[in-house]
C-alpha cells in the first residue's frame, strides 16, 4: 500500500517519535514504506513522514559512487546514534516531505548507530559518506528534526513563502501527499 507523504507543516514531523514495541505488527508497515519510498523516488523514508510517530526508518541508498546503483536496503527500528565524528561537510539535501526545496546541510561524515532490523536482530554498525548522511537525515525525522532546522535564520526567512505553499498544497508533485493546511 502506498501511503501519502506528510508535507511540511504537519505537527507529526516535529514530534519526537516513540519506540516501536515488539508486539506491533510492523512487517506490513515496512513493506508499505518501501513501496511508498520507491513510488516517490526517494532513498529514505521515516515513519513520521507517513503520519506514524514511531522510531522506524528505511533506506535504499544504493552505492552512491557507482552509476548502476546496487540496492542497499536497510530497516532501522528504534535507532540510536552512538557517535558522529569527523570534519563536518556540506551536501545538498532534500526531503520527500519538503518537495522542491534543496539546501546545503553540514553533517559529520562518520557515524555509529545501534538499531534493530526487521527480524528484531540488534546491530551496531558504522557508516560514512553519503550513506551516513541518509541515515542522519532519516534519524532526524524520528527525533522531530527537519533538514530545514539546520539552516541559518536568513535562509529560513527566504524559504518561508515556499514552505508555507508546501503546507497548503500549492506545489506539484508526482507522488501522493497529505498537506496539513490545504483548504478544502
Amino acid at each position: 500500500m502506498i501511503y501519502p507523504i506528510v508535507a511540511y507543516g504537519d505537527p507529526v514531523l516535529k514530534k519526537k517519535a516513540v519506540d516501536v514495541d515488539k508486539s506491533m505488527d510492523i512487517e506490513t508497515l515496512i513493506d508499505d514504506m518501501f513501496e511508498t519510498m520507491y513510488n516517490a523516488s526517494g532513498v529514505g523514508l521515516a515513519a513520521p513522514q507517513i503520519g506514524k510517530s514511531v522510531r522506524l526508518f528505511i533506506m535504499d541508498g544504493g552505492k552512491p559512487d557507482i552509476e548502476d546503483r546496487t540496492p542497499f536496503q536497510r530497516v532501522f527500528i528504534n535507532p540510536e546514534i552512538i557517535f558522529e565524528e569527523g570534519e563536518e561537510w556540506a551536501f545538498e539535501e532534500g526531503c520527500l516531505s519538503i518537495p522542491d526545496v534543496r539546501q546545503d546541510v553540514m553533517r559529520k561524515p562518520n557515524i555509529k548507530i545501534k538499531y534493530f532490523d526487521a527480524d528484531w536482530k540488534e546491530h551496531e554498525d558504522e557508516f560514512d559518506s553519503v550513506t551516513a548522511r541518509i541515515i542522519q537525515h532519516e534519524y532526524d525525522h524520528v527525533e522531530g528534526i527537519l533538514f530545514t532546522d539546520y539552516l541559518s535564520p536568513m535562509k529560513k526567512r527566504l524559504l518561508k513563502g515556499r514552505l508555507s505553499n508546501i503546507s497548503k498544497g500549492k506545489i506539484k508533485v508526482d507522488y501522493l501527499m497529505k498537506f496539513p493546511n490545504r483548504k478544502r
